[in-house]
């Protein structure tokens, strides 16, 4: 049998070949990934020279000869009828669809694809949210969206644009904090995309901080560009909490909304959650006892407790804290006190011996760290979801996520307002 005949899409996946294909390469795995998600609803002709590209890469790399377009072609034709098997497949019927910027490992995508949505483009630049996010949807996020090379995969005639951008610090140096005060910020990449693109909505989600980073200069130069600049409907923006959505997590985060045309900015509506019903984090810990590497040390507990002295004698709030099963979790943040502020006590530990480094013993109060599964379920993310990465980066995802109830009640109202059927 030759090479051509045993090609299928995990041979494009080997770690030798990831290790060699660098820069534009990346983008052809990409390429082949999307096109192969879009089979049969127009959009995979866009990514098709990528895919051909990506397979063509491969077969020199194993052969060490120069492939021809014809074995390439045949090779494509046969990966079209390969069934890309992942946790979270695409609607084959899709209500409409969306974009996914800034992605990370899918919390916008979890959601929209809840409600019946195709996303037909994804950027997310590290390489371990890459990982994760092709683990559970079968497609390898593009690169930098900062890039030229990123922004030109981007097809049009989509319906929404997602984007969980990063608040980076903006400079309000002009007299309207229009579109050219954003040059320097990712959030100008977003507008930029938006002014070439001229999606029916677009969804924007950031930190509570930022309705008052730089005084509200920062919020408003978003929604000057947005609004003045680029001719959307933008209603004024609302910060939701995760709780009021099923999920027992605190998390605050700013939503911003935007429509092309009026006549869906006047249906639309942010949705209000239950605000009535408290969640309880019993309802996400582990049905089953976790690893002892989870649990503190008695000497880092005895830190933290003094730690957490220290500043109430000054009388700051500031240190580690026990969330009781019928709380609600602090928000889970990426790195520093993220974890610490979320401990639980759960005594179902059978064997004390450390698993890891530790400095003293395993406390015996029960004080343990939540789990990468709690914390993921503390967003919203089902139990299929799967963490292919090590705790330290799984920590990192989720605290970097979306809270994905928060975002689908959002998406819901967006989708409606532009008139998709729910029905």
């Amino acid at each position: 049998m030759k090479l051509e005949e045993t090609i299928t899409l995990e041979n494009l996946k080997e770690k030798d070949f990831r290790n060699k294909i660098n820069g534009s390469y990346a983008y052809d795995e990409s390429a082949l990934t999307h096109y192969l998600h879009n089979l049969g609803n127009g959009i995979a002709d866009h990514y098709r020279p990528g895919a051909l590209s990506a397979i063509r890469r491969y077969m020199e790399f194993k052969t060490g000869e120069e492939i021809n377009a014809s074995s390439t072609e045949k090779i494509l034709r046969g990966l079209t009828h390969h069934q890309i098997e992942v946790p979270f497949p695409a609607p084959e019927n899709p209500a409409f669809t969306f974009i996914d910027l800034f992605a990370g490992i899918g919390g916008f995508r979890m959601a929209l694809q809840n409600l019946g949505g195709k996303c037909v483009f994804t950027s997310e630049w590290d390489k371990y949210s890459q990982l994760t996010y092709e683990t559970n949807f079968g497609e390898r996020p593009f690169g930098d969206i900062t890039e030229r090379a990123t922004k030109d995969y981007i097809p049009d005639g989509f319906n929404v644009l997602c984007a969980g951008f990063p608040c980076q610090a903006f400079s309000i140096a002009g007299k309207r904090g229009g579109f050219e005060d954003t040059r320097g910020t990712l959030f100008f990449d977003v507008a930029e995309i938006i002014a070439d693109k001229r999606p029916e909505a677009i969804f924007l989600e950031n930190v509570k901080g930022l309705r008052n980073h730089d005084k509200g200069k920062t919020l408003a130069t978003i929604l000057n560009t947005l609004r003045d600049d680029l001719g959307y409907f933008v209603p004024e923006p609302k910060i939701l909490n995760a709780k009021h959505f099923g999920v027992p997590q605190n998390r605050e985060r700013i939503f911003i909304v935007g429509f092309a045309n009026e006549a869906d900015y006047e249906r639309f509506a942010y949705p209000e959650g239950e605000k009535n019903i408290q969640p309880a984090i019993e309802d996400i810990l582990e049905e089953q006892e976790v690893s002892v590497k989870y649990y503190l040390s008695n000497t880092y507990l005895d830190t933290l407790k003094k730690h957490r002295a220290r500043h109430e004698g000054k009388g700051n709030g500031f240190g580690f804290e026990v969330i009781p099963n019928d709380g609600t979790a602090n928000a889970v943040v990426c790195g520093g006190m993220g974890r610490e502020r979320n401990l639980v006590e759960d005594h179902r530990i059978s064997d004390y011996k450390p698993v890891t480094k530790i400095k003293g013993e395993v406390n015996r109060e029960g004080i343990r760290k939540m789990t990468p599964r709690e914390w993921a379920r503390l967003q919203g993310f089902p139990d299929a979801f799967q963490i292919p990465v090590s705790d330290v980066q799984a920590y990192k995802q989720f605290g970097n996520s979306v809270a994905v109830p928060a975002i689908q009640a959002t998406a819901l109202q967006i989708s409606r307002a532009i008139g998709v059927n729910h029905e």
